[in-house]
C-alpha cells in the first residue's frame, strides 16, 4: 500500500525536539565524542565570559552520580524577562535554539559557541539539567527534565555573580554516559593555555582526582610545555597582532627532533583539521625562511614546507567575529580572508625576528637545510624500497605468512617477536583471516631518526610493505591491508621494549592507524597452572595470587612462560590467537599532547626526564624480569 504524501506528512519539530530526533547533526555523534561535546558547550559559555573579561575561575566537576557541574564566576546569564519571549532570559537560552548573546557582537566580541545552540543542545540531550544563576543580588534556580522547564525558584543571593549548570546525560540518546576525566582535562588544559590568567579546575569525585590549569604565559607557555622534554633551539618566538577582522596570536619554538607538533585554534576551538589560519601560517613560515636564505645567499634551493617544519612546535590561535566552521563540531576553519591576514602578520613578524636574532635564525635555517638534504636521501631510499617491493611476488615480504581474506575489515595481522614465536604463530593461526609477520630483534628507535635512516632499516621496511600503506608522503590509510593489527611480544622486559618501539613507530609515522582504532596489543599469559587435570592461564602476578586463593596452592603445577616460543601451537591458539579466548588491549589516544610527552620521555635523548619518570612509576610495575 502506497503512503499518501500530503501536507499532513510534513512534520514540524518545535523547541528542542529537532535536537532529540537528530542529535548527531548538532554534536557529531552519540558516542563518547558527542557525550563530551555537550560538556564543552557548557564550558564554552564560561570561557566566553572569561574572554570578555568578566570571569577568572571555572570549575568542572564529575559528580559521584555521573552528572557534570560547570561553574564560573562571570556575570551570570540574565534572569530578567525577555522582551519578546515573555519569560526569564536564562530559560530562553536553555530551551530555544539560536538564542544567546553572541549574535550582535556587543555582549561577546568573539565566541566559541558559534551557532547559539550550544547550551540548549546540552539541555535537550540531558535526562535532567539544573541551573543556578547569581546575579543582581539574587539566586535563581531552575530545573529542566529532558529539556522541559519546571517553575523557577528565586531567593536572595549573597552578592556574588556567576552561573552553575549541572546535568545528567540522557541514557536513551547516548551509547555510553561515562565521562572520561582525561578527555575533559585535555580540553580544559588547552583552554587555560589559550586564555592566559584564567584558572580552571577539574575534579572527579568518582575517583578522587583533581587537576588545576593556570598559565599566565598563554600560548607561549603552551609551546614551552610541548617542548619541555626536548632539546630546544632557543626561546619561543611569539607574535600577537590585532588587524581588522581578526586577532592573531602565534607561538613557535624549534627543537632538535624530526617531527612537527602544531595545534591550531579558532575562537578557542581546536581545529583538528586545520583550515585557512593554518594554511596562512604554513605559507608565511616557508616564505620567510626561504627569503632569509636568499638574502644571505646561502646554499639552499627552495626549501619545502616539510623542511622548514622539521622539529617545530607551534600554536596558532585566531579570534574572529564571524567564524565559518565545517559543521557544529567545528574541526576546520573556512574563512577565506583569514589565510591572507595570518600569512601577512606571520611573514612580517618572522622577517623582523630573523633580522634581529641572527644566532637563533642561523640554527633554524641550518636545521631546515639539513632536513632538505635528508629528504632527498629519503626520496632515493624510498624509490629503492619501491623497486625492491615490485620485485617481490605480489609486493609482499617473504617473511609474511599472509591470510586468505582480502577484505581488510575481516583481516588480522599479528606482528610477532622472533622466528621461534613466528613459527608457532604460523602453525597456530586461522589461515583464513589471520596473517603473521615475524620481526627479528628490536626495530629502530624512530624517535631519534629521520626518514632516510628509517628507510634503510630492514625490519621497518618489511613492516611497511606488509601493511601496504606506504610511509611519509606516500602514506595512504585507505591502502591498509588489515584493520586489526596486533603487536604480539613476549611478556618480559625485552618484549615490553619491543612493544614500546613499535608503538613509537605507529604513533609517529602511522598515527591514523591508531586514530581509526586498528592497533592492538596482545596479552599473552605469564603462567600456566594445572590442578586436578584442569588448566588455568594467568596473565599477571595479582591474578596468580587470586587463583591460589580460589583453588589453593598445594598440588598446583605452575609453568612460567618466558616467551611465546615456549608455547606449542595449540596453547598459542587457545590463549593468544583464538578470538573466543584471547585478551587484546586496544591502543587509543585521548590526549595527544600527553602522548607526545610520554614518547619523548621514554624514547628521546634527554636522560633526566626518563630517570624521573622511571623513579616515579617504578612501584607500578607488576612484572619485571631481571
Amino acid at each position: 500500500m502506497t503512503h499518501e504524501y500530503k501536507a499532513g506528512s510534513i512534520q514540524v519539530l518545535k523547541g528542542l525536539n529537532a535536537v532529540k530526533r537528530r542529535p548527531s547533526m548538532y554534536i557529531g555523534d552519540t558516542g563518547l565524542r558527542g557525550l563530551h561535546h555537550i560538556v564543552y558547550e557548557a564550558i564554552d559559555n564560561s570561557v566566553d565570559e572569561a574572554q570578555a573579561g568578566y570571569c577568572k575561575n571555572i570549575n568542572v566537576t564529575i559528580n559521584k552520580d555521573g552528572s557534570i557541574t560547570v561553574e564560573d564566576d562571570g556575570r551570570g546569564i540574565p534572569i530578567d524577562e525577555h522582551p519578546t519571549e515573555k519569560r526569564p532570559a536564562v530559560e530562553v537560552v536553555l530551551t530555544v535554539l539560536h538564542a544567546g548573546g553572541k549574535f550582535d557582537h556587543k555582549t561577546y566580541k568573539v565566541s566559541g559557541g558559534l551557532h547559539g545552540v550550544g547550551i540548549s543542545v546540552t539541555n535537550a540531550l540531558s535526562e535532567w539539567l539544573e541551573v543556578e544563576v547569581r546575579r543582581e543580588g539574587k539566586l535563581y534556580r531552575q530545573r529542566f527534565v529532558r529539556g522541559d522547564p519546571e517553575s523557577p525558584n528565586i531567593i536572595e543571593g549573597n552578592g556574588k555573580t556567576g552561573t552553575k549548570i549541572t546535568f545528567f546525560p540522557d541514557k536513551e540518546i547516548f551509547e555510553d554516559i561515562n565521562f572520561h576525566f582525561d578527555t575533559l582535562a585535555t580540553r580544559l588544559r588547552e583552554l587555560a593555555f589559550l586564555n592566559s590568567g584564567v584558572r580552571i579546575i577539574i575534579k572527579d569525585e568518582r575517583i578522587n582526582e583533581e587537576k588545576e590549569f593556570h598559565y599566565e604565559g598563554g600560548i607561549k607557555s603552551f609551546v614551552e610545555y610541548l617542548n619541555k622534554n626536548k632539546n630546544v633551539l632557543g626561546d619561543p618566538i611569539y607574535l600577537h597582532k590585532e588587524v581588522i577582522g581578526a586577532d592573531i596570536e602565534v607561538a613557535l619554538q624549534y627543537n632538535d627532533g624530526y617531527r612537527e607538533i602544531i595545534y591550531s585554534f579558532a575562537n578557542n576551538i581546536n581545529t583538528a583539521e586545520g583550515g585557512t589560519h593554518l594554511s596562512g601560517f604554513y605559507t608565511a613560515l616557508t616564505r620567510a625562511i626561504n627569503n632569509y636564505i636568499k638574502k644571505r645567499k646561502l646554499n639552499g634551493n627552495g626549501l619545502t614546507g616539510d623542511d622548514v617544519r622539521e622539529g617545530l612546535s607551534a600554536v596558532i590561535s585566531v579570534k574572529i567575529s564571524n567564524p565559518q566552521f565545517e559543521g557544529q563540531t567545528k574541526t576546520k576553519l573556512g574563512n577565506s580572508d583569514v589565510k591572507g591576514l595570518v600569512d601577512k602578520a606571520v611573514f612580517e613578524s618572522l622577517t623582523n625576528f630573523f633580522e634581529e636574532n641572527p644566532g637563533i635564525s642561523k640554527n633554524i635555517v641550518t636545521k631546515a637545510l639539513e632536513a632538505s638534504s635528508a629528504r632527498e636521501a629519503a626520496r632515493k631510499a624510498r624509490e629503492l624500497v619501491r623497486r625492491k617491493s615490485a620485485l617481490i611476488s605480489g609486493g609482499l615480504p617473504g617473511k609474511l605468512a599472509d591470510c586468505q581474506e582480502k577484505n581488510p575489515e575481516k583481516a588480522e595481522l599479528f606482528i610477532v617477536e622472533g622466528d621461534s614465536a613466528g613459527g608457532s604463530s604460523r602453525s597456530a593461526r586461522m589461515r583464513e583471516t589471520q596473517a603473521v609477520l615475524p620481526l627479528k630483534g628490536k626495530i629502530l628507535n624512530v624517535e631519534k631518526s629521520r626518514l632516510d635512516k628509517i628507510f634503510s632499516n630492514k625490519e621497518i621496511v618489511t613492516l611497511v610493505t606488509a601493511l601496504g600503506t606506504g610511509i611519509g608522503e606516500d602514506f595512504d590509510i585507505n591502502k591498509l591491508r588489515y584493520h586489526k593489527i596486533v603487536i604480539m611480544c613476549d611478556a618480559d622486559i625485552d618484549g615490553e621494549h619491543i612493544t614500546t618501539l613499535l608503538l613509537t613507530f605507529f604513533y609517529r609515522y602511522m598515527h591514523k592507524i591508531i586514530e581509526r582504532g586498528y592497533l592492538y596489543i596482545a596479552m599473552p599469559p605469564l603462567y600456566k597452572a594445572v590442578k586436578n587435570k584442569k588448566t588455568y592461564y594467568v596473565y599477571n602476578e595479582e591474578r596468580l595470587q587470586n587463583l591460589f586463593d580460589d583453588i589453593g596452592k598445594e598440588g598446583v603445577k605452575l609453568q612460567r612462560y618466558k616467551g611465546l616460543g615456549e608455547m606449542n601451537p595449540a596453547q598459542l591458539w587457545e590463549t593468544t590467537l583464538n578470538p573466543e579466548n584471547r585478551k587484546l588491549k586496544k591502543v587509543t589516544i585521548e590526549d595527544a599532547v600527553k602522548a607526545d610527552e610520554l614518547f619523548s620521555i621514554l624514547m628521546g635523548d634527554q636522560v633526566e626526564p626518563r630517570r624521573e619518570f622511571i623513579t616515579m612509576h617504578a612501584k607500578e610495575v607488576i612484572n619485571l624480569d631481571v
